[in-house]
C-alpha cells in the first residue's frame, strides 16, 4: 500500500505579523493533488496540525475543508495530536470524523487498543497496521515522585514512552499476524530523537526531563513516521525512521531547506520504498547580510530572481551602529518586491541587557529564553536557577495546553 507521511502544518501560524493562510491553502491543495496522482491509500499527519491550542477560525476551516476534499479521493486520514495541538479541541470532532474515514488520536487514549488502527488499501483490503502514537505528555504516562533527580525523571519518562510503544507494538503484531501474508506495521511519534537536527522554530517539549528519545528504544516496526522536527531527515541513517519535516519554512533558519512529504510504499514483505515529494515554495523567504552597500546589491539581486514579494530577514554589519538603521534598510527595498520582516544588528550597542548575545533581538527570543536571561545576572545558585527555569517552563507548557 501507499501512504503519505506529513506533519507540522502549524495551521494558523503568524510569522512576524504575517499570516500563512495563503501558503497553507496552496499546500493543502497541492497535497490533495499528490494523493490523487500517486493513488495514496492513507495520509498520516504526525502532529502539530495547528500552531496553537486555540487556532483562529480560518485555520479550523482549512482543516475541515481539507478533510472534505480528501474524502473525494477515497484516501483514509489519520490525525495525531502534537505538542502545539489542544487535546480537547481535536477531541471535539473525533467521533464525527470517525464516520468520514478519519481517525483522530488527540492524545493518549484510555484504551490503548484504540491506538492500534488498520490502514486499508484503496480497494478496502487491509494494507497495514498502525501504532498511532501522538505527542505523549509526561503527566499521561508517569507520576512525579518526591526526591527524584532530573536524571531519574528523564530515565522514568524515557522508559514510560518505550513501554507504551512496546505495548502497542505487541497488539499490532497480533493484529498483523491475522492476515496472510502478515501486514506491515507502521508507527508514529511526535518527539525529538537522539541525533535529530532541529531549527529555531522547534519548541522544547519535554521540559527538564527528556532531551531526546533514543532511536534504539523504538520497536522494530517497518516504518516510523515522526513529527516535531521541521527539517526532513532520516534518523541515525535508518531508511525506515523518518522526519518528513514541516511543509513550509516556519523560521528564517529554515530558508533553503527543501520541504517535502514522504510517499511510503509497503507490502507484506515490509517497507519497499520511501520517496520524498518536494513541496513547492508558495511564499519565498530570504536572508541577506552585510553593510548598507552590500545589502543594496543583495536586495537588487533578490528582486531580479523573484516575481512575487519575498519576506526578508536583514542582518546589518559595519553600519549597525547607526541609530536610524531601520528606515535606512527599508529605503533600500523601496520599489522592490521585498517585505522586510526583521532587521538585526550584527553587534549590539549594549552588553548588559536581555539581548546582549550577538545578533539577537527580543522578538526572536521565546518567553522561556527571556526568563533565563533575566535570571542569569542574579546572585542565585546554579541549582536553584535551574529549578526556577524548569518551573517556569512547566508553567508555560500548562498555559499552552488547554484542558
Amino acid at each position: 500500500m501507499r501512504l503519505l507521511h506529513t506533519s507540522d502544518w502549524h495551521l494558523g501560524q503568524h510569522f512576524m505579523g504575517k499570516t500563512r493562510l495563503d501558503e497553507h491553502q496552496a499546500f493543502l491543495r497541492w497535497l490533495i493533488e499528490q494523493v490523487k496522482e500517486h493513488e495514496v491509500a492513507a495520509v498520516v499527519v504526525a502532529g502539530d496540525v495547528f500552531d496553537t491550542g486555540t487556532p483562529p477560525s480560518y485555520a479550523r476551516e482549512l482543516y475541515n475543508g481539507f478533510i472534505v476534499e480528501l474524502q473525494h479521493t477515497g484516501a483514509q486520514l489519520v490525525i495525531l495530536g502534537g505538542n502545539h495541538d489542544s487535546v480537547a479541541m481535536l477531541n471535539e470532532s473525533r467521533t464525527l470524523l470517525g464516520c468520514l474515514n478519519v481517525q483522530v488520536i488527540p492524545g493518549m487514549l484510555d484504551d490503548v487498543e484504540h491506538q492500534v488502527l488498520t490502514l486499508s488499501e484503496r480497494d478496502g483490503r487491509p494494507g497495514a497496521v498502525l501504532c498511532a502514537v501522538p505527542f505523549i505528555r509526561a503527566r499521561e504516562v508517569m507520576a512525579s515522585e518526591a526526591g527524584q533527580s532530573a536524571a531519574d525523571k528523564q530515565q522514568a519518562l524515557q522508559q514510560a514512552i518505550a513501554d507504551h510503544y512496546r505495548q502497542l507494538f505487541e497488539l499490532a503484531q497480533q493484529q498483523a499476524g491475522l492476515a496472510e501474508p502478515p501486514l506491515p506495521i507502521v508507527a508514529t511519534g511526535h518527539l525529538t530523537t537522539v541525533g535529530a537536527s532541529s531549527s529555531d522554530s522547534v519548541r522544547e517539549i519535554y521540559i527538564g526531563t527528556l532531551d531526546a528519545f533514543p532511536a534504539s528504544a523504538f520497536p522494530p516496526v517497518d516504518y516510523l513516521a515522526l513529527g516535531h522536527i521541521h527539517r526532513p531527515q532520516k534518523v541515525g541513517g535508518h531508511e525506515h525512521i523518518r522526519y518528513c519535516g514541516s511543509p513550509i519554512a516556519l523560521s528564517f533558519d529554515e530558508v533553503g531547506q527543501q520541504k517535502e512529504v514522504l510517499l511510503v510504499e509497503m507490502s507484506g514483505e515490509g517497507l519497499q520504498a520511501v520517496t520524498p515529494l518536494p513541496v513547492p515554495i508558495f511564499q519565498p523567504l530570504a536572508r541577506v547580510s552585510g553593510n548598507l552597500e552590500q545589502l543594496a546589491e543583495a536586495m537588487q539581486q533578490l528582486a531580479a530572481d523573484h516575481e512575487v514579494p519575498v519576506w526578508l530577514e536583514v542582518t546589518v554589519s559595519e553600519d549597525d551602529y547607526l541609530s536610524d538603521l531601520q528606515p535606512r534598510v527599508e529605503q533600500l527595498a523601496e520599489g522592490l518586491p521585498l517585505e522586510i520582516l526583521l532587521v538585526r544588528r550584527q553587534r549590539t550597542q549594549r552588553r548588559d541587557g536581555l539581548t546582549a548575545e550577538q545578533g539577537v533581538t527580543l522578538s526572536e527570543l521565546t518567553p522561556a529564553e527571556v526568563f533565563e536571561r533575566r535570571l542569569a545576572p542574579e546572585p542565585i545558585e546554579d541549582e536553584r536557577q535551574q529549578a526556577l527555569s524548569s518551573l517556569y517552563r512547566e508553567l508555560l507548557l500548562q498555559m499552552e495546553e488547554p484542558a
